[in-house]
Order: structure tokens, then sequence, then C-alpha cells
């Protein structure tokens, strides 16, 4: 056959190949110029926390990462051109004059160094930087640690699976996609210069390209054999059953025998592969691939299809009930629930509770928390923001201190910088970054207290405020507490964007606001130094800002402030931990201080059930950063950081030192992590259980309490998470639309101060609580708390529920629908008054429970809104008290003064309540001789009379209820006359307690 010279494609003129290269220098300039910039100011960053070894390793892990996964996927790239092009056919015959291949292999020839090592080279950066993100699952295969807890299949070390095997599975990934991409270079490549031949009718493929082709795919179906190797410890992992995670008994019975069956073919296809390649014959190998695609179908999934459908299904309980088992066992071992660590109880839960049984229980009556840390923020605003460049965050914190000998709760603010407060006239440059530079102070405000009672004047319902802060004259007003310095330059209204350029003032240069007679230069060491040339150029060209090279107000010795948030702080010096989402902070050793807890994660632990984390932390609470919404099944707080307020210091101690994920990380970053035992007596004093931890813990708790496979199966015995009472009181048509669209809003944990309901009663603790109640039910099912104190921190109560004691819900509806409390409510909104519920508080007091609910009120008709505390409810038993104070409140429930309840399951008032307070005047009956008073006598008749006029409606026998009638008004007649009071409504009877002589 007749060849001709290929034709090439239009050359480039000189002018526009140098613009082609200038215009790729400037764009890789660019990338590379910022890369570079932003890379310098993290070291500069890192060096003045004290963490750069952490930005070294990870920078050097990412690097190395990159290189290794690039040489490899652009290395077996290029071994396979170079092949394919060697072993190319001597002479390559044209199809015709147009033939487009000879076009394209004429332009390769020319350019072959080009193409060899520019294509390789291409691919390997684009593998190698998707490789680098994956820096942590390297340095823990580096670093892995034994748990000491083997799984129940293979007998492995947890160890394997949560530091090993996701190792091992990436790195099979990276030599698929190596061996993919190196496979279509190869037939591209052979294509191209004649070994692989579309003409004819089956087209014609050379000896070198048939065995170089089979080859690389034999690679790629010996890692397939491989690949099912590992993927039988993957079942461990498996969500084919949708009521719990691991593997199920299709899985072990079919999935598990047909791995190992389709490993041992996929090694003979990958050998007929290998065969057919010195054999130069393809029938091998096409037998071969059509035997294993063939067991994939048949042995991977139908037989496990069947087996799950005929077998499995009709019998589920029983075939799955060794499976659940060991769900129920390691879950609660992933997530921390074990038998030394949670203690469950029953608890009566008590309709009717005597006096001398509540008095008994006064550390919880004593410490009852009235300010919503959720609500009062703007109450906080009004009265402690001082200037409108300060201010709190939506929500504020609860934390404890002692006071004379006693430990008591208090809502708890920073009274933080916020330069969006800045007057719009002044907010230029200078003063956001060089002037307004710092807060002043903390506010505290006693958790139980309010200054007087609200009245008509506005006046009352306020928090009782103690502060520590800088004073007009510029001296330290240490408060309460200690606060040795009040000045807060680190905080969580602190921006990403945001900094400030402090200290190290020129001559005549002003300073830093402090107060209004005075200013202030700042002494901290925090900060990166920008006084010199260099460095102000750096930081002028990362904010986009020239007036920070010019600005003649900055000296040698300036510094500049930025990564402000304490919760940002903390995710960058350790980037392997998960941050709770609500930092908070405390007076500790004189310094104010931001505590702020990291957790260790995993999502490799075998038969843990896998929990969205985003999902499982969210709840009605507003102000509080959202976690990620990654799947994890397993979960330690493994650190506690802290933040100085002032000089921004980040430490890092150890929690739980027994953590081998901990562990695993200190290895990578040694000596970043300071042992548990150097955390002061101060610090440990204010350490709360994390509310992120125990909301994915109660999560748990709500399926994972049932120990009976057959009754986890079922799922008759599993609780819920209640959903926020009062989110559903919207006071706007918009604020429910808004409701409704939206994710069911669960309730929050509170952190309340309370008694041991199980144990001494006036053992005072610093607890995180949290109401469940029952599946698709809203009467409550059980009472989860965790104490935060350092003598029993983190240790997990469960008090059980068996009678049909009303939840969170069920409450909020008894407090809305009661007479007075309604007709008061809507009588405020009338008046433009704004009507805000505050936290539904449920704690267990005297064998019963006492659910609280502060009633706050905003004027809505003036500009400044901020709520005060005007009423408080109060439910107990089946009564309901509603009062300016919770003394009254609980009086009103306590002596029996408060509204009766009827019972939620007949409809019908209680057939006894609580005996009258001692304290209650009464008048003393007079008997018949009998043992029994008149008053007494005039209950039973009326109870009587109840009872047929029930039974004369339920039969229709109208004379037998005319009857009736007649003898329930006789004896409340009676009842009237021995009790000295109005006769109260037949509806809604409820006999009056028995007087005491």
């Amino acid at each position: 056959m007749a060849t001709r010279p290929p034709v090439g494609l239009p050359r480039l003129s000189r002018r526009s190949r140098i613009l082609l290269i200038v215009g790729a220098v400037v764009l890789v300039g660019l990338i590379t110029g910022s890369r570079l910039l932003g890379t310098y100011v993290n070291w500069l960053w890192f060096g003045e926390v004290g963490f750069r070894s952490v930005y070294g390793t990870v920078l050097a892990t990412r690097l190395g990462l990159f290189a290794a996964v690039a040489l490899l996927v652009g290395g077996l790239v290029a071994i396979n051109l170079i092949v394919a092009y060697r072993t190319r056919p001597v002479f390559v015959p044209v199809s015709g004059p147009d033939d487009p291949v000879a076009r394209y292999r004429s332009v390769v020839t020319r350019r072959m160094r080009l193409f060899a090592i520019g294509l390789p080279v291409l691919v390997g950066v684009i593998a190698g930087t998707s490789a680098q993100g994956d820096w942590q699952r390297f340095q823990l295969f580096l670093n892995s640690t034994p748990f000491g807890v083997t799984d129940p299949e293979f007998g492995h070390d947890i160890g394997f699976y949560a530091f090993e095997l996701p190792f091992y599975t990436w790195l099979l990934s990276w030599l698929f996609i190596a061996t993919a991409v190196s496979f279509v270079g190869a037939v591209v490549a052979h294509y191209l210069f004649g070994g692989i031949r579309l003409a004819g009718r089956g087209g014609q493929l050379s000896g070198p390209a048939r065995a170089h082709l089979a080859i690389v795919a034999g690679v790629f179906i010996l890692l397939k054999a491989v690949a099912y190797f590992f993927d039988r410890y993957q079942l461990l992992f498996s969500d084919r059953n949708d009521k719990f995670d691991g593997a199920s008994y299709t899985d072990l019975n079919a999935v598990l025998p047909a791995k190992l069956i389709l490993l041992f073919i996929a090694v003979f296809c990958a050998i007929a592969f290998f065969a057919g390649a010195v054999l130069r014959n393809l029938q091998l190998p096409a037998i071969a691939t059509v035997l294993l695609v063939l067991s994939s179908i048949l042995v991977g999934a139908a037989w496990p299809a069947v087996l799950e459908q005929f077998s499995v299904r009709p019998n589920a309980i029983e075939k799955e009930a060794e499976s659940i088992d060991r769900s129920i066992t390691s879950t609660r071992e992933a997530y921390g629930l074990t038998e030394d660590r949670v203690e469950t109880k029953p608890y009566d839960g008590k309709q009717n509770v005597s006096l001398d049984e509540l008095k008994a229980d006064q550390a919880t009556l004593g410490n009852v928390r009235l300010l919503d840390p959720a609500v009062v923020s703007k109450t906080f605003t009004q009265f402690q923001q001082l200037r409108p460049f300060y201010g709190f965050p939506d929500k504020l914190d609860v934390d404890r201190y002692t006071v004379d000998g006693d430990l008591q709760d208090y809502i708890v603010a920073v009274r933080e910088l916020n330069t969006a407060g800045i007057p719009q006239g002044q907010r230029d440059w200078i003063n956001q970054h060089l002037i307004y530079t710092h807060g002043n102070g903390m506010v505290f405000a006693e958790a139980s207290k309010v200054n007087s009672p609200a009245n008509e004047g506005g006046d009352g319902g306020y928090p009782v405020f103690q502060v520590a802060q800088v004073g007009q004259d510029g001296k330290v007003q240490p408060g309460p507490f200690g606060v040795e310095q009040p000045r807060t330059y680190y905080g969580e209204l602190g921006g990403a964007g945001d900094y400030a350029i402090v200290g190290g003032r020129s001559e005549g240069a002003p300073g830093e606001y402090d107060t209004d007679g005075s200013q202030y230069t700042y002494t901290g060491k925090g900060g990166v130094r920008i006084g010199g040339l260099f460095n102000k150029l750096v930081f002028a060209a990362a904010y986009g800002e020239r007036n920070i090279l010019f600005n003649s107000a900055i000296g040698d010795d300036s510094r500049i402030i930025f990564e402000r948030n304490p919760r940002d702080r903390v995710e960058n010096v350790a980037p392997w931990l998960t941050v709770d989402g609500d930092p908070y902070p405390a007076v500790v050793d004189g310094r104010i201080t931001w505590i702020v807890d990291g957790y260790t994660t995993l999502d490799s632990y075998p038969y843990a059930r896998r929990t969205p984390l985003g999902d499982a932390t969210n709840d009605s609470l507003p102000g509080v950063a959202q976690q990620p919404n990654r799947e994890i099944n397993y979960i330690r707080n493994s650190v506690k950081a802290t933040v100085d307020a002032y000089d921004g210091t980040v430490t890092l101690y150890a929690m739980d030192e027994q953590d081998p994920v901990l562990k695993a990380w200190q290895g990578v970053f040694p000596g970043t992590v300071k042992p548990g035992s150097d955390m002061s007596q101060s610090l440990r004093e204010h350490l709360r259980y994390p509310e992120d931890l125990f909301k994915v813990q109660r999560e748990m708790l709500s399926e994972y309490h049932v120990d009976n496979p057959r009754d986890f199966y079922s799922g008759v015995s599993f609780w819920d998470v209640p959903s926020d009472p009062t989110i559903d009181n919207a006071t706007t048509v918009e604020a429910q639309q808004q409701v409704s669209q939206q994710q069911r809003d669960r309730q929050p944990p509170f952190y309340v101060l309370a008694g041991d309901p199980t144990g001494d009663a006036n053992d005072v603790s610093f607890q995180l609580t949290s109401a469940l109640v029952r599946l698709n039910r809203e009467f409550m099912a059980s009472y989860v708390t965790v104490r935060s104190d350092p003598d029993n921190y983190g240790k997990i109560s469960v008090l059980t529920l068996n009678n049909e004691a009303k939840g969170p819900q069920q409450i909020q509806t008894t407090f809305l629908t009661n007479g007075e409390v309604s007709s008061e409510l809507n009588l405020l909104t009338q008046r433009q008054t704004k009507v805000v519920y505050g936290n539904l508080l449920t704690l267990p007091v005297g064998g019963g429970l006492l659910y609280v609910e502060p009633i706050y009120i905003e004027r809505a008709s003036q500009n400044t809104q901020f709520p005060q505390l005007y009423k408080v409810l109060v439910s107990f038993g089946d009564k309901v008290g509603y009062a300016p104070t919770l003394s009254e409140a609980l009086e009103e429930v306590l002596t029996g003064a408060g509204v009766q309840v009827p019972d939620p399951n007949t409809g019908e008032p209680p057939a006894s309540t609580p005996p009258t307070s001692p304290s209650t005047p009464t008048t003393q009956p007079q008997g018949d001789g009998t043992g029994q008073t008149e008053l007494e006598r005039a209950v039973q008749d009326i109870r009587t009379a109840m009872d047929r006029v029930k039974a004369a409606n339920a039969s229709g026998d109208f004379a037998e209820l005319g009857s009736a009638y007649k003898a329930l008004d006789d004896a409340l007649k009676r009842f009237d006359a021995a009790d000295g009071s109005t006769p109260p409504q037949s509806s809604a009877v409820q006999p009056s307690p028995t007087p005491t002589g």
C-alpha cells in the first residue's frame, strides 16, 4: 500500500508562542504567589502561638504525599507510554490522504519529549494535588496504636480498622487509578503509533500491543483480587440492614464466602491475562473475564439477595440476633456508653409527693435556674454594653463559681469588641484596626436571681449584674472573682478577616481606646510583629490594604492580631480535632480564659452505629457553630483547650489519656498536648461536660440502652429526643411558616446546678441534663444527666420512668391551656408586648418531676427591645403554679393552691393531691365519733356521686343520672359548708386534702 508524508498541524508564529509563554508564567505566578504568601503568613501565625511544628509536619506530609502519588501515577503512565512507543510497528500504513491519525502522529513525533514528559507530569500533578488532602489517613497509619479490643468476627484489634485498613484501601484506590489511567494511555499510544488499527472487520492488534495491554489488564485484575481480600473486613461496616450497622447474617453467610470465591477467581483471571500475553492468545483471558463477571453476578449479588429475601427476612429476629448484639456492644464502646460510665436506675416519677419529701431536696429547689442564656443576651446588651462598639454573643454561657463556700451557677459573658457597632461616620480603617482593638471585661449574673419581681413600671425581672472591667479612670476593677486583666483581644465576635494592629505605637500616634478618659497600649505577646518593611508588605498584600504599608502609627514593635476567634485558633493548631460549637469563658487564675472542647472521631469502628455529626448535634439553640454533617461512629472528648482572652495563648490538655486515637495523634505531633495533670485546680473547677458530645450520646442512648436483640429489632422500647416545646409558640405568622419548613427543632440539653436524685439530696453538682420521651409519643421515658464536677466528671446517670409521666410538649400544652396563663398572655399580646418562652427545665425532685419555665416579655412598641423575667411557670404532679417569682409559684404547687390538671389518660381529675403545707392555717372540723370528719365524708360522697354520674352516662339510665346529679349537688353543698370556700364546678371537682389536727 502506498504511503505519503503526513501533514502537520499549523505552526504558531514566534510572537504567538511568546505571548502564550508569558501568559502561562503570569498564571502560574498568580497561583503560586498567593499560595506562597498564605504559607508565609501561616508560618508566622503558627510561630506566634508556638505550634509551628504542627504546621511544619502537616506541610511536609502534604508535600510528601503529593510527590509520592504524583510519582506513582505519573511514573506508571510514563512507563506505559514509553513501552507503547518502543514497541510500535516499523511500518504504519496510511488509510488515506486525509488520515487524521497520521497528522497527530506527526505532531507527537516532532515533539516527542514534550508529550512523553508533559503528559505524565500533568497527570501526576493532578493526582498528587488530590492525594495530599489525605495526610491525616497517612499519619494515623504511621502512628497507629492498639485499642486493646478485638472485633468479634476476625479477631483483629480495633486499631487495624481505625488506622491501617483505611490506609490500605486508600493506597489500593490509587493503584487502581494509576493502572486504569496507564491502560487508557497505552491504548491511545498504541492506536496513535499503529499498534492498534481499526481497519477491517475486527481491526488489528499487533503482538507487542496485545502483550502490553494484557499485562496491564492482568495487573488491574490482580489488584481486584487484593480488593476482594480487604472487602471482607469492610463487611463489618455494612449498612445492609437499616436497623443496625455492621455485618448482617447475609453478609457473614453469603457475601463473606463470595468474596473469598471471587478472590481466587480474580487471581486465576489475572494469571490467564499474563499467560495470554506470553502465548499471544486472548481467548484464555476472555474466558477468564467472562467467568469473573458471571461469578460476580451469581455469587456476589444473586446468592446474597436470594438468601436475604427467602431466609433472613422471614426470620429476621432470630437470624440477626447475634449481629444486633455485636452492634449494641460496639456502639456503646465507640460512644463512651459502657457500664463503667453510664449508671441506669429506675425512677418513680411520682405524681404526689409530701411536702417533707420535697423539702429534703433543697439542693435542687434552691438552685433552679431562671435566666435563659439563649434569651437574656439582649438584656445584657441593654444594661452592660456601655458603648456601641462592644457586644455580647447571641447565646450566653452558663458556668459556676464558689461564693462564700456555696456553689452557684452564673450566666457569664465577655464584653467583646464588635467593630460592626462603630458608628457609620467613624467606621474608617484607622478606627476599625488601630483604635478600637479590644473588649472590656466580663459580666456575671446569678442564674437563679433577678433584681425584683416584674411590675407595671418595667423595673423588675432583670438580672443582678456583677462586672469585672476597666473603670472610667483606667484602673482595673477585678469584680467578684478577681479578674486581673479585663481587656479582651480574642473572642467569639471576631470574624475570619478581622484584625487589629496593637502596641508599639510611634511617638505622637494615638493609642488604643480603653475608656472615654484613657488610652492603652498592648503589652501582651499575642500577634505577629509587623514593624519591619517586609512583613508590612506581606500583610498589606494578604489583606489588600495599602494603609498597613504607609500608616505612620505602626512602630517597630507593633503587632498584628488575627485569627481572633478561640474556636478557629484551636482548629488551626489542632487540625485533627473536631471542635465543640460552643466555647465559653471562665475566670481561671485571674485571667479571662476561653475553654474549648476538642473531640477525636472515627468513621471506622466495626459494628458501631454511624451517625451524621451535624444532624446529631443540631437543635433549637441559637448562636452555636454547627458541626459538619459527616458520618462518625466513634467520639471521645479527648482534649480540653484554653485560649487566653488577652494574649491568645492556646494550650491543649489531654482529657481522656486512654483514648487510642489521641495517643496516635500525640505520636504525630509530640509535645503539643500537655498531660491532664498539668491543669490547674482553678481550671478543673470550670470544666463543663461538652454539649455536642452529650447530644451525640443521648442520640445513641435513645436506642442503644436496649440490651435484648429481640426488643432492639422491634424498636418498642426506643426513646427519642423531644422537640423544643418553646419553638412551636412562634408569635408571628412568618415565624410559624419558617418553623414548619425546617426540620424538627429538638430540645437542647441544659446546664443546671442540682442535687443527686438517686443519692445524697444535698450533694450539689453542676450537670448537663436532657429529657427523653418515648419514640413517637410525648410521655417521658427517661432523664439523662452527666456531671461536670472534678470528682465525678463524665459520669452519666439515666433515670428510667415506667409510668406515664408527662413530657416537655405535654407540660407546655398544660401551661398554655391553663385559663389564668392563657388569658394573661393573650392580654399582653394585645398590648403589643412580645411574650418569650424561656427554657423548660425538667428536674427530678423528691421522687417526682418538677418542670420550671420562665416567661419573659419584651416591649414590642419600643425601639430597643430586651426581655425581662415576667412570671415563672411551675408544674409538679397534677398542679400548675404561675407567679412572679419561683418561690410563689412553688408555693402554689406545694400547698395545693395551684390549678388542678386532669389525668392525661382519662381526662378525669386526679384521685389525690399532696398534703397541704403545715404552715397553711386550717380549720379543724368536728368528727362524728367514727374518726371521720364532715369534710372527709363530703369528699367521699363527691367521689361516689361522680362514679354514679359516669356509670349512668355509660348505661343511658336517665333516671339514675338525675339522682346521681342530685347526690353530687348535696355533697358539694356539704363540702362548701365544711371547707368554708366556694364550691368547685362539678366538671373539675378535686377532693381537698385531709386536714391535720
